[in-house]
């Protein structure tokens, strides 16, 4: 992917659920099941008004409104601004599980919510998506490079070249998130090799960085293996596969990463690190930095101004500053960072109303739907005075994020200021972030690395062990070459 590409995208931060979209570890614990309104008669805004009055099934992980209320005014307002009749079904937990029973077992959506390019790959071998490479060239919405540049498109083809999603937002880059504040207090600098990366962390262990005279921080905090692509990025580690002369190598999974399976476990020995690390979920995480128990989390971009957004919140004096930092340096110079899977739509083979699908695709790209996906519903998260928007109580919770924290449509101007710190942390994900190769294979793979990693991580197995054992298993089970 162009890192100018990248550059050109028009996005807007907000948002309290960043996670890996789709996934399970969302937070969303009050999320409410599904929700269905009539269509309202009010006139269409989407371009395909044959449609008019039109069911449309949607699954979603994230898209929709943060309680049962919410969600059902929020489904109400798709069906305003659409004319259809909308039902909206937002699972409370267990999302990627959902998918995949409504996938196999018949369930008729019309749309349904993805984050996961391994699994898009997938369902496109089981033949149980819709070809969406014409409806996209012909429509005048998706189609404009200004909605959605050309390029990205590559992310949602298949093998043979075919388009099988629609976007739904754009996915940011993971990366380390530091206490800058600290740095600051304890007089240190930004770290850049693996070696200052444990001064800092020992140091906010020791030197008692949030002053309140008691042993109670940690230097680092990950959710399981979860993204600490930026700290394994010191030995030129790229997760996921790599293909090397046509071959198949996962890099966490080579000699190559001992050493860093190492320094984690001598991390944990030593107190530095978050001994829950290995069952925390993201939640767990995010709130460990955001109580002052922990100075480094590694975790989405847009979390570094939903971080500093929240305590501001909390309190206007607060010294809270979160950061977010470049992957650290290999010995040849080498950055390496993680964009995310593209949050995306799919309209399954078997979807009742595929034309009711590809409306609201159209509506979702456009102003009013990038407002609804991000400010949520007006009266309800916003109000509107004469050209200036406010966010209610509620919306102020929902911080801006009802699916579309970010987007591509570089037309549509953001109604609030980026929040403190995201733009610089952006900035460094357009400079370095790549794509991660998705294969069909990955989602097996991942199981058995991941069980290793953490077991070497956390001192309970060798990193050489690990290592081996991953080595085995991914043979023997045709996982790697």
């Amino acid at each position: 992917m162009s890192m100018k590409k990248n550059a050109a995208l028009s996005v807007v931060l907000a948002g309290t659920v960043l996670l890996s979209a789709c996934g399970s570890n969302n937070g969303n614990a009050s999320s409410p099941s599904a929700t269905t309104v009539p269509p309202a008669s009010s006139e269409s805004t989407s371009p395909a008004a044959a449609t008019e009055g039109m069911k449309l099934e949607i699954l979603s992980g994230n898209v929709g409104g943060k309680t049962p209320e919410g969600n059902t005014k929020f489904a109400q307002a798709i069906s305003d601004k659409t004319g259809l009749d909308v039902t909206l079904d937002k699972p409370a937990s267990d999302y990627d599980q959902k998918v995949l029973t409504a996938l196999s077992s018949g369930a008729k959506y019309d749309l349904i919510e993805v984050s996961d390019l391994a699994k898009l790959n997938a369902f496109i071998d089981q033949g149980v998506v819709t070809d969406l490479t014409s409806f996209v060239q012909g429509s005048k919405i998706l189609s404009d490079p200004a909605v959605i540049p050309s390029g990205e498109w590559e992310q949602l083809k298949g093998p043979d070249g075919k388009i099988y999603g629609v976007f739904s937002k754009f996915q940011g880059a993971t990366m380390p998130i530091v206490r800058k504040d600290w740095l600051n207090k304890l007089g240190l600098k930004e770290p850049k090799t693996l070696d200052e990366l444990y001064a800092v962390l020992k140091a906010f262990k020791e030197e008692d960085p949030d002053g309140n005279g008691k042993a109670d921080t940690y230097g680092l905090s990950t959710s399981g293996l979860y993204d600490i692509q930026g700290i394994m990025s010191a030995a030129g580690l790229k997760y996921r596969y790599v293909l090397e002369d046509g071959k198949r190598t996962i890099p966490y999974a080579t000699d190559a990463a001992i050493p860093m399976y190492e320094w984690f476990a001598k991390l944990v020995k030593e107190g530095i690190m978050d001994p829950n690390f290995i069952t925390n979920d993201t939640a767990k995480m995010r709130n460990l930095f955001l109580t002052d128990r922990v100075g480094m989390v590694t975790y989405w971009d847009a979390w570094v101004g939903m971080f500093n957004n929240l305590k501001q919140q909390e309190d206007a004096a607060t010294t809270f500053q979160a950061a977010g930092m470049a992957s650290l340096q290999a010995a040849d110079g080498t950055i390496l960072m993680r964009r995310g899977d593209p949050d995306f739509w799919i309209i399954p083979a078997n979807a009742p109303h595929p034309e009711a699908a590809k409306k609201f695709l159209e509506f979702w790209n456009t102003e009013d739907g990038i407002i609804l996906g991000s400010l949520g519903v007006e009266d309800y998260d916003y109000t509107v005075d004469n050209g200036q928007y406010t966010l209610t109580d509620t919306g102020k919770e929902a911080n801006m994020d009802h699916g579309v924290p970010y987007w591509y449509n570089s037309t549509v101007k953001p109604q609030f200021p980026a929040l403190p710190g995201v733009e610089e942390a952006m900035a460094l994900s357009r400079q370095y972030a790549t794509l991660e190769l998705s294969l069909p294979t990955w989602p097996d793979a991942e199981k058995i690395v991941t069980n290793y990693a953490l077991k070497a991580m956390s001192g309970q197995m060798p990193g050489g062990d690990a290592v081996e054992q991953m080595q085995k298993e991914l043979k023997a089970a045709n996982l790697i070459d």
